[in-house]
């Protein structure tokens, strides 16, 4: 049984911390877009793209997640109670990539959005360069949430 207490640990770990570095991210950018709205409401299409990026990193530790428990049985039936500790540790351990990557990418994105949003506030027409600076920290995200998800699936 201990083996689906990691298991399950790896995926709210994925969640949670990717969670929590989407949160203060896209807070991050979103308290910097309110602020531009309030002097020109016309700019929300180019904000909204800014402030949503930084959730990405939740999505990819849900994914992470929901795999690792689609995996286990807990989701889908078929509960893998006789689940072994080293099992359930290798889950714990695929989690983290995402967890803590997607931790620090979701605030460093959310920084770099907030970083765009002041830059469009002032030249609208320079969208393009705050959407690929703010973009370049997804890559890191990206790796994080392959790495675990291609090891979540060679343990399923």
């Amino acid at each position: 049984m201990l083996g689906i207490v990691l298991a399950l640990a790896g995926a709210a770990f994925a969640t949670i911390f990717a969670g929590i570095g989407s949160v203060k991210g896209v807070g991050m950018s979103t308290e910097a877009g309110m602020g531009v709205l309030a002097e020109d409401s016309s700019m929300f299409g180019k904000l909204l793209v800014l402030e949503l990026l930084p959730g990405t990193q939740g999505l990819y530790g849900f994914i992470v997640s929901v795999i690792i428990m689609l995996n286990i049985g807990v989701l889908g039936g078929g509960l893998q109670t006789d689940m072994s500790i080293w099992t359930g540790l290798l889950y714990l351990v695929a989690s983290l990539p995402i967890g803590v990557g997607g931790l620090i990418s979701g605030i460093a994105q959310g920084r770099a959005a907030t970083a765009g949003i002041g830059l469009i506030a002032k030249k609208a027409e320079d969208f393009s360069k705050a959407m690929v600076s703010t973009t370049l920290v997804e890559i890191y995200a990206l790796l994080a949430f392959l790495v675990s998800l291609l090891s979540v699936l060679a343990l399923g």
